[in-house]
């Protein structure tokens, strides 16, 4: 092995490192507790070596978030994949949407609420947010009729997006969660 693959790999094991700290630190603490300061002391490097990697935290953040949508888009494939019948197909997908959002909050928000430099709805959007997208797409498919895939994922997207985030925050009641959801569900698989 030569010297400059082995530095590869050792810069590739460094950001590894910086990602999986940033992401646990964010789980257990908040996305506060992510400093470029606390991150070094966590992984044991200086400061210096984390912004050779990163431009600061919200690159750090936006690193976190690229590593949620690849892990939703293979939860929703997962939920779509074993679904009985087409409907069933949009309730799976809505059910892991939001197991994943409530169970990996830190990271929905990194993905969702906090302001990251990563392109949506464009020619530019990262594969990882396309596939992720598109895991919301296919059990709507069916269901679209005359409107736009894209709008009416959207669409439904932005519903499942405004419960969780209105029950998070105590808007809704919690324990109208699973009713609400089932409404949407239904509105979107006539």
């Amino acid at each position: 092995m030569s010297i400059q693959t082995r530095r590869q790999r050792e810069r590739a094991e460094r950001e590894r490192l910086i990602i999986t700290a940033a992401r646990e630190l964010a789980e257990s603490e908040g996305w506060d507790a992510v400093t470029t300061r606390r991150l070094a002391e966590e992984i044991e490097y200086s400061q210096p070596v984390l912004y050779s990697h990163f431009k600061g935290k919200d690159a750090i953040m936006a690193a976190v978030a690229m590593e949620g949508f690849a892990d939703l888009a293979a939860e929703l494939r997962a939920a779509r994949a074993s679904a009985t019948d087409p409907r069933q197909a949009i309730a799976d997908v809505a059910a892991a949407y939001m197991a994943f959002a409530e169970q990996r909050s830190a990271l929905y928000d990194a993905m969702f609420t906090h302001t990251v430099d990563l392109t949506f709805a464009s020619p530019e959007t990262p594969a990882a947010l396309r596939e992720a997208f598109a895991e919301l797409c296919e059990p709507l498919r069916p269901h679209a009729g005359d409107d736009d895939l894209e709008t009416f994922t959207e669409t439904f997207w932005s519903g499942l997006h405004g419960l969780l985030t209105l029950m998070r925050n105590g808007r809704l009641r919690r324990e109208d969660h699973e009713r609400r959801l089932e409404l949407l569900v239904n509105r979107f698989s006539r």
